[in-house]
């Protein structure tokens, strides 16, 4: 009878209610997510999007078929703070080590990346007193010879990611992802004393940076290793003239973040110094990374980098033309220019000739003196 078929069906109508009970339970707690603000939103998602990437088997994926989905892994990344790691990572390396650990901690790093310390002007391992110092360690005089007969020399020991020429305002950071010359940089600024010349009314941004007739612009990116020595120096004879400071993230620099994150030379902390050469303008800038919050300019004292009092998104800009020095910094090929703590990367951007050619290949080890390239 019906009665006796619904007796019978009740324990599986029970199991049935059961199982929907928890998807239930979802939905409606989901729908009480999706009223939250979007900082409350994405502090309650962060945790279950953690676990999502990291449990195995897809432990967290049924809850994609009630309506929740997790953050991407490129916006879980640029979530995490690695403004305020970096700067804790950066206490850390400051603190002076006892004696007798020194020798452990700091051979410990030399097996881990490779360091090379007969290079280095004191090999001895007790006289470095923390990490900072030991990462900024400075090399013998006759370890890095600078070549003389090209015009252009790598400013620091590295990889090479990327080379050749601007083309549509648009510059690889590796091959095939690409970031905007105009974003990397920043605006133009028509004030004086800055080294971008006039713009143009029907320009691009590329074309208010050539400055002669029949020249290129040109780009090289070197990445620093953890195991590199850190300091960098003068490319080529040129005249410093501007700073321009982004306050930005730390994400780490390594190839394949680079791959996997488009721009993200344009999210990091960076340091963008321009002027001229004989050949119009030049760029040098050091991008901060994980860890290496720390980005120094012998010559500019008021530079202060991966500091609170500054947020992502702005910059700020010095000059170096004053009225009593009408030209900037010069700078002789190969002299000390600035340094960071840990390995981070170098992007040179600079006008040429058409006939300069890069001296070469994608991914080659490079160390600092030798030839990048020449006319």
């Amino acid at each position: 009878t019906m009665c006796q078929s619904e007796a019978r069906r009740g324990p599986e109508l029970r199991a049935a209610k059961w199982l929907h009970f928890p998807q239930l339970a979802l939905r409606r707690r989901l729908g009480q997510l999706s009223c939250m603000s979007k900082p409350a939103l994405k502090l309650r998602s962060w945790p279950l999007t953690v676990l999502y990437y990291l449990l195995p088997l897809g432990a967290l994926r049924p809850l994609t078929r009630v309506g929740w989905r997790p953050v991407s892994r490129v916006a879980l990344y640029k979530s995490v703070p690695t403004r305020l790691l970096s700067r804790a990572w950066g206490r850390l390396n400051q603190v002076e080590l006892p004696h007798w650990l020194r020798r452990p901690v700091y051979s410990l790093y030399i097996w881990t990346f490779g360091v090379n310390m007969k290079e280095a002007a004191v090999e001895d391992l007790h006289h470095y007193r923390n990490l900072s110092e030991f990462f900024r360690r400075k090399l013998k005089p006759q370890a890095r010879p600078v070549c003389g007969l090209h015009s252009v020399i790598s400013p620091s020991d590295g990889k090479i990611l990327n080379f050749g020429q601007v083309k549509n305002c648009e510059v690889e950071q590796v091959k095939g992802v690409t970031y905007s010359l105009e974003s990397f940089l920043g605006p133009r600024n028509s004030t004086e004393d800055l080294a971008f010349p006039p713009a143009t009314a029907c320009g691009s941004f590329r074309s208010q940076l050539v400055t002669r007739d029949g020249n290129e612009l040109y780009h090289c990116v070197i990445y620093l290793a953890p195991g590199d020595y850190h300091c960098f120096h003068s490319p080529t004879d040129w005249t410093v003239s501007h700073r321009r400071h982004f306050p930005g993230s730390l994400m780490s620099v390594n190839p394949g973040m680079a791959r996997w994150i488009k721009e993200l030379f344009c999210h990091n902390e960076r340091v963008v110094l321009t002027g001229d050469w004989k050949h119009g303008f030049f760029s040098l800038t050091a991008v901060g990374a994980t860890n290496v919050g720390s980005i120094r300019i012998y010559f500019d004292r008021d530079l202060h980098t991966n500091s609170p009092r500054y947020s992502k998104g702005s910059y700020n800009d010095f000059s170096f033309v004053t009225h009593t020095n009408k030209e900037g910094v010069p700078m002789r090929k190969g002299e000390h220019l600035g340094e960071f703590n840990l390995g981070s990367t170098i992007v040179l951007i600079f006008e040429a000739p058409k006939d300069f050619n890069f001296k070469l290949k994608a991914g080659q080890k490079i160390r600092f003196g030798e030839a990048l390239g020449s006319l």
